[in-house]
């Protein structure tokens, strides 16, 4: 049996001699890694806790001071007339805010384009009407009206009616009279009438009153000839009459045959 000679073995950094090992390989046993913080030396641990302490103080102040603090101007080399044509100009808007009044001569943001003003009283105008508009709105039409026209009376005198007495020879009718009118009508309204015709279409027809004049005188009645007595009734002397008075024919009706004394209409009464 062959005897290794004895070789030390390196363990966590240590050097261990071993006995005699019979037929083995050594082994090699890596180191063991130390830690970040064991690596440091004091020096470098107290200064690590320090900056650990003082970083958040130092970056809150920073961040509140960038908060509260206003910007401070930033000085240029152009000159103060550069400057200022450089900045902006305040319109007349920005001013009327920050409390400044509009320079008379400058224009509103709000003028026009032209540089014409609207004054207030000021209306687009109407738009242009067609006369094909026109016509359609407004439309033309023929109108007739009647009414109607009143007859007049006329009396005469009649000798053989007695006096105060009235009779009706000639009923009375109206007329018509047709009025024609041209009638315009504009937007559904009448706009306009015209009186074009004013025609009587149907004359009246005038109305006849007698009045009676005769006068009480001999008895005798005035319609008839020779004479014939007033009485209530009068018969044909011989006929069929009641009476209570006859009279002889034969007899001229010269007026209205009161007591139906002609019965064939001759104008001769008691003729037969």
């Amino acid at each position: 049996m062959h005897l290794s000679a004895e070789r030390p073995v390196l363990v966590h950094g240590r050097d261990f001699h071993t006995g005699p090992v019979m037929n083995q390989t050594p082994v090699w046993m890596p180191p063991q890694k130390r830690g970040f913080w064991s690596r440091l030396t004091p020096v470098q641990r107290v200064g690590l806790i320090a900056a650990a302490l003082i970083l958040p103080c130092c970056g809150g102040l920073t961040a509140i001071g960038a908060l509260t603090d206003s910007p401070k101007p930033v000085a240029t080399d152009l000159p103060a007339t550069e400057q200022l044509a450089a900045e902006p100009s305040a319109t007349p808007g920005d001013a009327l805010a920050g409390g400044l009044s509009a320079t008379p001569g400058d224009p509103p943001d709000d003028a026009p384009a032209g540089g014409l003003s609207a004054t207030p009283g000021d209306t687009p105008d109407d738009p242009p009407t067609t006369e094909a508009a026109t016509t359609a709105a407004t439309t033309t039409k023929t109108v007739k009206v009647t009414k109607a026209v009143g007859f007049s009376t006329k009396t005469v005198k009649d000798d053989n009616l007695e006096e105060g007495k009235t009779r009706v020879r000639t009923k009375g009718v109206p007329g018509v009279r047709t009025l024609t009118y041209r009638v315009v009508v504009s937007g559904g309204k009448e706009a306009s009438r015209k009186l074009v015709s004013d025609v009587v279409t149907r004359k009246p027809v005038t109305k006849v009153v007698a009045i009676g004049t005769k006068t009480a005188g001999d008895g005798c009645d005035p319609n008839y000839d020779p004479c014939v007595p007033v009485a209530s009734d009068v018969d044909c002397a011989g006929g069929s009459g009641n009476g209570p008075a006859y009279v002889d024919g034969p007899i001229t009706v010269i007026g209205d045959d009161v007591y139906d004394l002609d019965r064939d209409g001759d104008g001769v009464a008691c003729d037969s």
